[in-house]
């Protein structure tokens, strides 16, 4: 249970733009409010044994892989306030960006990292253990919702590492319900567990600061 949450957190409705679905499994959008998504995540007990962070590849050669950029350059390129240069190789200079996380501005992506929302231990424990190679691939190069790849600071990523939100909050108060909603929305996505701790601390969140934010998400193929 989280304690001592701050006054004044802001409100964010999340809404992820659908995958086209496979026409061999048609895939269907839910769009729910926080509490009632929290409620879809599954409470089993966690499993990080035999985590490593190459059992997930990336980045590998992104949405695009003829434009040369790969996932991270990608997602830097989306996510740009300010567009960077991009020289042979996609190769980025300059360009500015805002981290949700802290509030911070940063100009060039030395600063940067590209954050899991869900970090991959944590995806891992949460069942990425048992897929399959390829399908950890593409949760960790998921370029086709906006909720699972985010440009943040490094250092506060850093302060992050692999913890859930039972365990670490962004420091922006304002930032807090977007997290906590597109953190549901990606462990919905991947079909992602939670432990008892982690499924406590999204109830304080959905029944409280965050009961107007709406989780709008499509099953990963």
């Amino acid at each position: 249970m989280i304690k001592n949450l701050p006054r004044g957190f802001g409100v964010l409705a999340l809404a992820l733009v659908p995958l086209p679905a496979p026409a061999q499994a048609a895939q269907t959008a839910g769009v729910k409010t926080l509490a009632d998504a929290v409620g879809l995540v599954k409470v089993v007990e966690e499993n990080r044994a035999g985590y490593a962070p190459s059992h997930f590849k990336h980045w590998n050669a992104g949405d695009l892989p003829s434009d040369g950029c790969d996932t991270r350059n990608g997602v830097l390129l989306g996510e740009a306030v300010e567009a960077p240069a991009v020289a042979a190789g996609c190769k980025l200079t300059g360009g500015t960006w805002q981290s949700y996380y802290d509030g911070q501005a940063a100009t060039g992506p030395g600063a940067l990292d590209v954050a899991h929302t869900v970090p991959l231990a944590e995806a891992w424990e949460s069942g990425a253990y048992a897929w399959s190679a390829a399908r950890r691939e593409a949760y960790a190069n998921d370029q086709d919702a906006a909720a699972s790849l985010v440009v943040v600071t490094a250092r506060v990523n850093r302060q992050k590492a692999g913890q859930d939100p039972a365990e670490w909050i962004p420091p922006v108060a304002e930032a807090h319900c977007r997290y906590v909603g597109e953190w549901v929305t990606a462990k919905l996505r991947w079909q992602l567990t939670a432990d008892n701790p982690e499924m406590e601390a999204l109830k304080v969140f959905a029944e409280g600061p965050c009961e107007d934010t709406v989780v709008q998400y499509t099953p990963a193929p």
